[in-house]
């Protein structure tokens, strides 16, 4: 009631002074109040990301034990000094990397058991758990500096003094007022009033006067003014300001597009750097495992070569010697030991010839219908001797009519190859079965089974690698370990497979199963009387024309002889490779010549472009007689330059006409060059 009594001057100082302050604290206590708020839910927002990027990043550690990685990503909290100290722990709970400031000697705590926010003193602590793919992988330990009480005082402190500042200013406006303006100042809070409710800010006070309570309306009026001015401005602002908004809004929606970006490539790199890893073991382990086998192949052949060379220069050097007399039938041994050596080393040579051939893809095979019980007959009559010599009892199959496709040659070698290690790695008195049949329409298998010690799985799983000696010691039998790779690669090229089936303490059991064919017709008189009355004619013409074969396949080589010993107008001369025939065609200069196309050491098209460029043998006719059947190789033949081109298994009417034809060529010019003379 006391105030009611007080004049207007003091009244009007003491509430705008009251009113100030109110204001003054209200509007300070809420932006202090907002400030420490955002303070607190940035730093924890701030905190709480880095400790889930931390989680994302140490994950992979977690996962492969990589503690190196672990720390390397805490240590990027050197950059932040508000960090004090980091810490990873894993699934146990245990700590797995740490980091802490310099200086830093606060301890880390124990591990809560939920993920955790807390403060202690002057600290922020962050617990948060490390999860993939719904599994905890460990946990991420943060603390931050956390200065709130320090930042309180510090804006009370400003608060305090901008208080005082604004009540002084006020008070000292407010004590120069004088009693009169009490009127202008009631008309102009009635307009203020009008215009608060109306918000009509057009609306202007009246100057009565040009004291200072006009001056008062003025800046009543100017005030009016401004506010509208700003009103606009607002309005313009607030557009802005949604604009703005809009746009960030954009802006955080591409952050969080390129930080999904982000996690996705370090993802990909994360399974490219494993896969890398991978490939690098498995790279190092492919290095060591080739280095291994190099070392063996020197310890392998260092040893089986050296020891036919030691008989071969130890009785060599014994048959040289003037002082070291022997007898003629000492000097007959010993040759024998020289020749046993020698064929014994040009053995290793030709498999580790034939191994590199293979690899290199340099092998040329003569792919042909092979009886197999002709094969058979030669193989048991080159491997019996052997057999005697350890007392192995062989048991081969009984005649039969199959046929394979097959290089003749390489088929025995294989056979060979099977039938020696069945023998090699028998038992005393033992036995060696040998069988053939055929397993469906296509395919047709040759087995060789022995009575020997028989092999452990693991022998069996190494079989077919280079240098392997069946499981035996080095130096128990002869051999570079080599046989089977090359035997196993041939049986491929011939279009065949290669197994064993081994039991140990009872033997094994190689088999190759290679394509079945039908033998080919043999010459009969009916295809010998289909020759043409003007071939004969041209034979009678000549005498004796040369012809000459060049084949590696003996029983194709047979098959041809016995076509042409029905032609009395033809000589023949044979020829088993390239080179051979190259020096029997300068040397004879024959009429015609056939050509096989797979031959060994130099392919025919080969041979027959020296041929052709050679002046003596540029004119002879060249039919190539291959297997190469395919359309296209027919086109690249004619097209190369042969003469024709006769594909196996021959049909005899095409091969008479192909060769009638070329000898009709060569009397043609025969008769050319008797009428120029």
């Amino acid at each position: 009631m006391r105030f009611t009594f007080h004049s207007i001057r003091n009244k009007l100082v003491s509430i705008v002074m009251l009113t100030t302050l109110v204001a003054l604290l209200v509007s300070l206590g809420a932006i202090v109040a907002y400030d420490l708020r955002s303070y607190h839910n940035n730093l924890v927002t701030d905190m709480t990301t880095q400790a889930e990027l931390l989680g994302h990043m140490t994950a992979p550690a977690l996962t492969f034990d990589d503690k190196q990685l672990a720390t390397e990503n805490l240590n990027l909290f050197r950059i932040r000094k508000t960090v004090r100290a980091a810490a990873i722990y894993n699934a146990r709970g245990d700590l797995f990397a740490t980091y802490k400031a310099s200086g830093d000697v606060m301890p880390f705590p124990d591990l809560p058991n939920v993920d955790t926010i807390r403060t202690e003193g002057s600290n922020l602590l962050i617990f948060k758990r490390i999860v993939s793919d719904g599994a905890t992988l460990g946990t991420v330990y943060l603390c931050s500096d956390y200065d709130l009480v320090r930042r309180t005082f510090d804006y009370i402190g400003v608060a305090a003094i901008v208080t005082l500042g604004v009540l002084a200013v006020v008070f000292l406006l407010i004590s120069n007022l004088e009693k009169f303006v009490t009127q202008p100042v009631y008309a102009i809070s009635k307009i203020a009033h009008d215009v608060v409710e109306q918000r009509d800010y057009s609306r202007r006070a009246e100057k009565v006067s040009d004291d200072e309570v006009g001056m008062l309306v003025d800046s009543f009026n100017d005030m009016l003014a401004e506010i509208e001015r700003r009103t606009k401005d607002l309005e313009t602002s607030n557009q802005e300001i949604a604009r703005e908004v809009e746009k960030r809004s954009r802006a955080q929606n591409e952050v969080m597009r390129l930080n999904t970006d982000l996690e996705n490539r370090v993802r990909e790199r994360t399974m490219q750097l494993e896969a890398t890893n991978e490939e690098l073991a498995q790279a190092k382990a492919n290095a060591e495992k080739a280095n291994q086998a190099k070392s063996a192949f020197l310890s392998s052949m260092s040893h089986e070569l050296r020891t036919p060379l030691n008989a071969i220069l130890g009785f060599g050097q014994i048959l040289a010697s003037e002082t070291l007399p022997s007898t003629p039938v000492q000097k007959k041994e010993f040759i024998g030991h020289i020749l046993k050596a020698g064929r014994h080393l040009l053995t290793l040579i030709n498999e580790v010839l034939d191994l590199a051939k293979v690899e290199s893809g340099a092998m040329v095979l003569s792919l042909e219908p092979v009886c197999i019980t002709t094969i058979l007959r030669e193989c048991h009559t080159m491997i019996e001797p052997m057999a005697k010599q350890r007392n192995i009892r062989l048991a081969f199959p009984t005649e039969s009519n199959l046929h394979v496709i097959a290089d003749r040659t390489r088929l025995k070698q294989v056979l060979l190859n099977l039938l020696s290690n069945a023998i090699k790695y028998n038992r005393e008195a033992g036995a060696v079965t040998i069988s053939c049949d055929a397993i469906n329409a296509e395919h047709i298998r040759i087995s060789v089974q022995d009575t020997g010690d028989g092999l452990h799985q693991e022998q069996v799983n190494a079989l077919f690698q280079p240098f392997n000696r069946l499981g035996q010691e080095a130096g128990t039998e002869e051999g570079t370990g080599i046989g089977l790779v090359v035997t196993k690669r041939l049986v491929e090229l011939m279009g065949g497979t290669i197994g064993v089936n081994s039991t140990f303490g009872v033997g094994s059991m190689f088999w190759i199963d290679l394509k079945a064919t039908v033998p080919i017709a043999a010459p009969s008189a009916n295809n010998i009387k289909s020759l043409p009355d003007k071939a004969k004619a041209e034979a009678s013409d000549t005498n004796h024309l040369v012809m000459l074969y060049i084949e590696d396949n003996p029983a194709n080589l047979r098959l041809v002889e016995e076509l042409v010993r029905f032609r009395s107008d033809l000589h023949l001369l044979a020829a088993s490779d390239a080179h051979l025939g190259i020096e029997l065609a300068r040397t004879h200069l024959p009429d015609l010549i056939l050509m096989d196309i797979n031959l060994p050491g130099m392919s025919g098209d080969d041979a027959r472009k020296v041929l052709q460029t050679h002046p003596k043998t540029a004119q002879i006719p060249i039919i190539a007689v291959t297997a190469n059947a395919m359309p296209r190789d027919i086109q690249k033949g004619l097209e190369a330059g042969f003469f024709r081109y006769i594909t196996k298994p021959i049909n005899i009417d095409e091969f008479n006409e192909a060769i009638d034809s070329a000898l009709g060529l060569v009397g043609a010019r025969l008769k050319q060059i008797k009428s120029d003379h």
